[in-house]
């Protein structure tokens, strides 16, 4: 099994960048991970935001990130990265970072980070 850790929220006035970061560990091949992350806002359900398949060959972006953020992997850093630009206050909202074992796209993730916190101020 993989462990997960994110890193890189913080506090963002609109129109702002963040980086997100999300490190694995254990005794696993990180590269056979599709990784996603995902939010939740308060007092709403947590949502996809962004995935890429374990091969690298494809990525998945929920609609109301597609062009602003980016999500990329670098497989011998063990990391997935979550860069968002153009950030928005509706994108305020805990991260999660999630991990399946060859997994799809959009499908049942089974390991989860504890989550970093992005806030956006207007």
């Amino acid at each position: 099994q993989v462990q997960l850790v994110e890193s890189g929220g913080g506090l963002v006035q609109a129109g702002g960048s963040l980086k997100l970061s999300c490190a694995g560990s254990g005794r696993t091949t990180f590269s056979s991970y599709t990784m996603g992350w995902f939010r939740q806002a308060p007092g709403k359900e947590r949502e996809s935001v962004a995935a890429i398949h374990w091969s690298g060959s494809s990525t998945y972006y929920a609609d109301f990130v597609k062009g602003r953020f980016t999500i990329s992997r670098d497989n011998a850093k063990n990391t997935v990265y979550l860069q968002m630009n153009s950030l928005k206050p509706e994108d305020t909202a805990v991260y999660y970072c999630a991990a399946d074992w060859r997994g799809a796209l959009v499908g049942k993730y089974n390991y989860w980070g504890q989550g970093t916190q992005v806030t956006v101020s207007s």
